[in-house]
């Protein structure tokens, strides 16, 4: 085995494999370096997502020519100068790793000029090799242009996902930094378009505004706490408002990005039967510890990060947030029945003189009235010319030779009501049933006889069968059945999530979902699938679902994942349903349910329907 000292490009390579995952990872790095060298305005330009242009512009303090060329090398950094730096670290980036790693798998353009220096330099870089350097005119601060990402690796750049869920990426990374630097604007461009324009806010809470919009800002509580260990401040979610999916759930400390599934738990145990089932609360939690207390440097991406009384700070992030929820009066209600409550004052009895003095209205009541006497029409509905109840003919006959039967309904061609009485014995009519009767049981079950006793049908998972079947029909290019809204409904998702949207609209419209994109961050629900609710609240929680089944993993099969997509959006509907209420209803449930191709068992094998046995209705009653 010979051993051997690899070169420098290949060198950077592996390290880019770290590094540079993808766009995303390119634009998280240049501009956390961005507001490292001190930038008021940053403005990120993709196209194609990042594959094609990854463009970050600062006015920060620039670099010198000899500056540009040596910080392409690896551990190049202007963060650190001895062992003890590492122990106070407050800036984003100090290992030097990120634009070598870059350089090593994409064509690197920058243009950079030194706060106070007449003229600037434009160094290039690809494949780790330095191939020019020259001096331009160009503003004060530092343009990476970052040109075909992994043109040399082409097995990285086949594994990329498409612009949708790359961009989708690359928006969160955007979010994280902007939300870490609130006195600074950024901006972003994609393909051309502005997606974010935001200017320097006066407060968290204006950037948290213009980044995720009204509703996300006008749902948080502010949240304050110091200690001698941290310091916490930022906003969490009303509990009423908590999410099925996860979003907008940032932890930041001194001014970092990261994450933390220990205090996430915290964030939870805070809101203990606060929060409906499956929801999580948004929250922006910012911590300010002692730099020395903290290792920022165990990931490679730096998204992880080890404290030194993590157990601490978890006491302290999980009373804050319970604090800052009692405080709003969000906790446990007032149990008035307690003994030892006070009692609420009573009125004396002198307040019943200020009361306004009333009369007592007359009851006239007819104790000769029979409700299945002929009564004569209202005026109003008699035709003119004719006296009520009177016209020459026997009592009960019209004009016409037709019975006037009383009150009823309306009799065709006059304004007069008719009795139905003459129809109460067809209620009671002997006949042959074509099948046995279907009754439904508190809207949740179905019963009928059959052969062998009693047949009992779950309702929801009878739902859940029918759509699974119509379901998967229409995913293997089937017809499907949209129900149209009354009002389109416009449900926020923000921005990365409308990408999502955007990017299975054709199979969500093949579903039976008519959704339309509308701004940003926006989308438009004008129909559900047939079973859907679709007023304002039931679109809402849907969509929520719904997104939650499109970011999840599915497997590699179309077919096994077209059968995951079905049975999940079955389930969604099934939940909606409101329950047999008639038994015409039921009656139809039966038979749909008996025409689908399994209909003893849903998709994931939960039973539909039992049949009681004779002898075990008798064991219930022993």
């Amino acid at each position: 085995m010979d051993i051997r000292i690899l070169p420098g490009n290949i060198a950077n390579m592996i390290a880019a494999g770290e590094v540079v995952q993808r766009p995303s990872s390119v634009v998280k790095e240049l501009m956390e370096n961005a507001v490292d060298a001190g930038a008021g305005q940053v403005t990120v330009v993709l196209a194609d997502a990042g594959r094609t242009l990854i463009q970050v512009i600062d006015n920060g303090c620039g670099m010198t020519p000899d500056e540009a060329v040596l910080c392409f090398e690896r551990h190049a950094t202007s963060k650190i100068a001895t062992a003890e730096d590492l122990q106070d670290i407050t800036t984003f980036g100090f290992r030097g790793e990120a634009l070598a790693s870059i350089a090593a798998v994409a064509e690197v353009t920058l243009k950079t000029r030194k706060a106070g220096e007449e003229v600037g330099c434009k160094v290039e870089f690809a494949d780790s090799r330095h191939l020019s350097t020259e001096e331009i005119s160009t503003p004060e601060g530092s343009n990476f242009a970052v040109r075909n990402l992994f043109y040399n690796v082409p097995a990285r750049r086949k594994f990329l996902k498409s612009d949708n869920v790359e961009f989708k990426h690359v928006v969160e990374e955007f979010t994280r930094v902007a939300l870490t630097r609130p006195e600074t604007g950024f901006t972003l461009i994609h393909n051309n378009k502005e997606i974010y324009v935001l200017k320097p806010a006066k407060s968290l809470k204006y950037r948290i505004q213009d980044l995720l919009g009204n509703t996300v800002s006008s749902q948080v509580v502010d949240v304050t706490a110091e200690t001698s260990v941290v310091r916490v401040t930022g906003y969490v979610g009303r509990p009423d408002q908590a999410r099925k999916t996860l979003g907008n759930q940032f932890f930041f400390v001194n001014g970092r990005y990261f994450r933390s599934p220990y205090f996430h738990k915290a964030v939870m145990s805070a809101y203990e039967n606060m929060l409906p089932q499956g929801a999580t609360p948004s929250y922006f939690l910012y911590l300010e510890v002692d730099p020395h207390s903290i290792d920022v440097n165990i990931h490679p991406t730096k998204t992880e990060i080890k404290f030194e009384d993590d157990t601490v700070i978890f006491q302290v992030i999980y009373a804050c947030l319970k604090e800052a929820l009692g405080r709003n009066s969000f906790g446990a209600s007032i149990d008035f029945d307690r003994a030892d409550m006070p009692e609420l004052p009573a009125f004396s009895s002198d307040f019943s003189k200020f009361r306004p003095e009333t009369e007592r209205p007359d009851i006239s009541i007819d104790p000769d009235y029979n409700p299945f006497d002929p009564q004569p029409a209202p005026d109003f509905l008699i035709p003119s010319g004719t006296e009520s109840g009177t016209s020459g003919q026997p009592s009960g006959v019209s004009g016409q030779g037709q019975v006037n039967r009383g009150p009823g309904m309306p009799l065709q061609g006059t304004g007069r009501y008719v009795d139905k009485r003459d129809d109460y014995g067809k209620l009671f009519e002997d006949k042959v049933l074509s099948r046995p009767p279907v009754v439904p049981v508190g809207k949740k079950y179905v019963v009928t006889p059959v052969k062998d006793g009693l047949m009992l049908v779950n309702v929801r998972r009878a739902v859940e069968r029918i759509l699974y079947d119509r379901f998967l029909k229409a995913l293997a290019g089937g017809e499907h059945v949209t129900q149209t809204a009354l009002f389109p409904i416009q449900v926020a998702v923000g921005v990365d999530n409308r990408l999502v949207f955007d990017e299975h609209a054709g199979m969500l419209r093949s579903l039976g979902f008519d959704i339309s994109p509308f701004g940003n961050d926006t989308i438009v629900v004008n129909g559900m699938p047939e079973g859907f609710n679709v007023d304002q609240r039931s679109v809402e929680a849907a969509m929520a679902d719904v997104l939650i089944i499109l970011t999840e993993n599915h497997a590699a099969l179309p077919e096994m994942m077209e059968a995951s997509m079905a049975a999940r959006f079955a389930r969604i509907g099934a939940a909606e349903y409101r329950g047999v209420e008639s038994p015409a209803e039921a009656e139809r449930l039966l038979d749909t349910i008996l025409s689908c191709s399994n209909p003893e068992f849903t998709a994931s094998g939960h039973r539909i329907m039992t049949v009681l046995s004779p002898d075990g209705i008798d064991k219930l009653f022993n």
